[in-house]
């Protein structure tokens, strides 16, 4: 019994640290953040004094939470941004930082480059409309750093070419 106990509580609290559940905008404050999600994988400073942290969890998940604190040090936002809205905030002529901004870090072990074309590919995964997992791809023109455009498929697995279904 007591094991059943001390598993339950561990997925529980594994949860909570995924998406940072139980952080109350209004009230949380960067130590809070921090002490459930951990430690960003990137960090931006607007110049109104507020925070932006990225909690990309990948390479295998579909989630990026991009955590917003307010110019007081306070919990604004946390949003799932590899979803339809966020994936659709990607425009031609963006750069790589823009990127960034709007969907965190790739999967940058899949991080392609085609001489021929000079395109640079950035790869996520995100759970989409269609409830499967998808690969999304932002294609950029390698010389000037820009969006050229962006496309996304399902996710097959094996031979037979499943789709991978996902939940939000």
């Amino acid at each position: 019994m007591r094991l059943t106990v001390l598993l339950v509580t561990l997925v529980l609290a594994a949860c909570a640290s995924y998406g940072g559940a139980g952080l109350r905008p209004g009230e949380a404050r960067l130590e809070d953040v921090v002490g459930l999600m951990g430690q960003p994988a990137m960090r931006w400073q607007d110049p109104d004094g507020s925070v932006q942290l990225a909690y990309p969890r990948g390479p295998e998940g579909i989630h990026t939470f991009m955590v917003k604190l307010g110019p007081d040090g306070r919990l604004q936002s946390k949003v799932n941004v590899l979803d339809e809205a966020g994936l659709a905030r990607i425009r031609p002529g963006m750069t790589r930082e823009q990127v960034l901004r709007i969907l965190g870090p790739p999967n940058y072990s899949r991080t392609a480059y085609f001489s021929a074309r000079d395109e640079l590919v950035w790869d996520w995964r995100a759970c989409t409309y269609n409830l499967n997992i998808q690969r999304v791809y932002v294609l950029f023109d390698a010389t000037s750093g820009t969006v050229r455009s962006t496309l996304s498929q399902d996710e097959l697995f094996g031979p037979e070419g499943i789709t991978i279904p996902c939940a939000r």
